[in-house]
Formats: C-alpha cells, sequence, structure tokens
C-alpha cells in the first residue's frame, strides 16, 4: 500500500495534468512568462481547515514557489483569516489556483462537518468513523480530511478489512455460510485480516452470534431502541457499530446507547465545502 503522501502526490499530479492539458492558456496569452507574483488564500466561511499538507503538495509540483502558512489543519478558522500566501512565477500560481482551492474547501467542509458531529457524540464512548462512499481518486483527501476534524476512518478499500455486506450474504447463500467461507479463505490464503459483519434484523444477529469468527457486528438501521436491544444480546463479545441513514439529529441517541463506532457516509458523500479564495495581493 502507498504511504499517504505518495496517494497524494500521484492523485496531484493526475488532477495537474487534467485541469492544464497542453498549458494554460488563459494564462499564456496574457501573463509575461518571467512576472513574479504573490497570492493569499483567504477564508470566506467560518469553520475547521484542512487541506493545508496537500495544497503545498500542489505547489511543490512546480519551481520557485516560497510559501508562508499561517494557520495549520485542524484549527478553527474565521471569515477573513489568512491561511497561507504564496509567490512565484504568476503564470504558476495561476495554473495551481483552483486545484488548491478544490482541494482544500472541499477538505475543509469534510473537516467541519466532522468536528460538528464529534460535538454531538461528546462525552460518550462512541467513535465516529466515515465509509468508502467517497469521491472517485480522492479517497485519500476526504479520509484524511475526517480525521483531521477529530473522525476516524474505517477501512480505507477493499483489501485493508473484510466487510461481509447484504449482498456478499445474499450471494453466499446467507449469513452462516458467508462467515464460514471468509474464514476457510482466510486460514487458506493466510492473509491476517479483520472480519466485520453486517445484519439488518435480529434474526440475522442471532445467526452471526451462533457462527462466531467475525470481530465486529455492524447493525445496519437498527433504531436507537433496537440497538440497546442488539447490545444486550452481543454482551461485549463482539465490537460493535452503527450504520444506516444516522444524521446530525439522531446521531446522540445511538452514541448514547453505547455502540462502539458510529459510520456515517455523509461525512463524504454529502457535504459542502468551505468557501475560500486565492487572491493576488
Amino acid at each position: 500500500m502507498l504511504s499517504k503522501e505518495k496517494m497524494m502526490k500521484e492523485a496531484i499530479q493526475l488532477a495537474l495534468k487534467e485541469d492544464i492539458g497542453d498549458g494554460d492558456h488563459s494564462a499564456l496569452a496574457c501573463i509575461p512568462s518571467s512576472s513574479v507574483s504573490r497570492a493569499r488564500l483567504i477564508v470566506k466561511e467560518n469553520g475547521v481547515l484542512a487541506g493545508v499538507d496537500a495544497a503545498k503538495i500542489v505547489f511543490n509540483q512546480f519551481v520557485g514557489f516560497e510559501i508562508k502558512t499561517f494557520i495549520s489543519d485542524g484549527e478553527k478558522v474565521k471569515v477573513g483569516d489568512v491561511v497561507l500566501e504564496v509567490s512565484g512565477n504568476a503564470r504558476d500560481i495561476l495554473s495551481c489556483e483552483r486545484l488548491v482551492l478544490n482541494i482544500i474547501q472541499r477538505m475543509s467542509g469534510i473537516a467541519t462537518y466532522t468536528s460538528f458531529l464529534m460535538d454531538k457524540i461528546q462525552g460518550t464512548k462512541a467513535r465516529l468513523l466515515d465509509t468508502r462512499k467517497t469521491t472517485p481518486n480522492f479517497r485519500v483527501f476526504e479520509k484524511e480530511a475526517v480525521k483531521i476534524g477529530g473522525g476516524n476512518n474505517h477501512r480505507f478499500a477493499l483489501y485493508d478489512m473484510i466487510m461481509l455486506k447484504d449482498n456478499h450474504m445474499d450471494f453466499a447463500g446467507g449469513i452462516e455460510s458467508a462467515i464460514k467461507k471468509t474464514n476457510d479463505y482466510l486460514s487458506s490464503t493466510g492473509k491476517k485480516l479483520k472480519i466485520e459483519v453486517e445484519v439488518r434484523d435480529f434474526d440475522e444477529l442471532d445467526k452471526a452470534l451462533n457462527v462466531g469468527g467475525f470481530d465486529r457486528i455492524m447493525l445496519d438501521n437498527f433504531t436507537p431502541r433496537e440497538t440497546v436491544e442488539a447490545l444486550k444480546k452481543i454482551n461485549g463479545k463482539y465490537e460493535t457499530e452503527s450504520s444506516g441513514g444516522i444524521t446530525e439529529n439522531t446521531i446522540k441517541a445511538y452514541a448514547e446507547t453505547g455502540v462502539d463506532f458510529i459510520s456515517v457516509g455523509a461525512l463524504t458523500h454529502h457535504v459542502k465545502s468551505l468557501d475560500m479564495s486565492l487572491k493576488a495581493f
């Protein structure tokens, strides 16, 4: 598996290639090649900052930039704050502008919403998780933003944890068959992966508990009241996770049940970017 920094760098290089193509002709047309300028990244909306380190990777794809940062990832920001200043070739600043803003605005939006939900479950033992409901080829940035906002990452991808969901159960011939086949697979391949089993009702929960051989149970679309009942059945034998349609209005009720984890896909797939601008000065 690639390191976080290498994944970000490769994604940024592809994004620059996508955006610039055979040249930034708007800048080439009217800005002299020797022109040097400065620009400030200015906050236009209150929130939690994320993506400064990623923005530096963007700028560092060009030679000669000087970057001064004034606010770090994870800090709260308000309208008018200056996050960083960059100086260097004016054409190159313009070539970086939109990608830097796209990354830092979206990451900050995710960090802000994550922080907002974290405040709602404060005082409980529940840990907030993201999901794989991410933007293709942008997952590393979005999951990093969740961490910056105070949340936790679920599995990164299909290869680093086994999660047996509804379709796996149905395709495999039922929950018992899916669990048994999974353990046989891990035994035969020698892979050391944690297993999470999704259950959709109490019948599936009972079947999973009878079979055993996994690490975590996901209670999918259980109500808070049903979650309390399910936790009594599980009796601390497995890690527990609540998932499915959990919103900012219901997350506290789930956290107060005593569940270990709460996964919220909306952290990454239904979030508003934090408004910022990169302005010459």
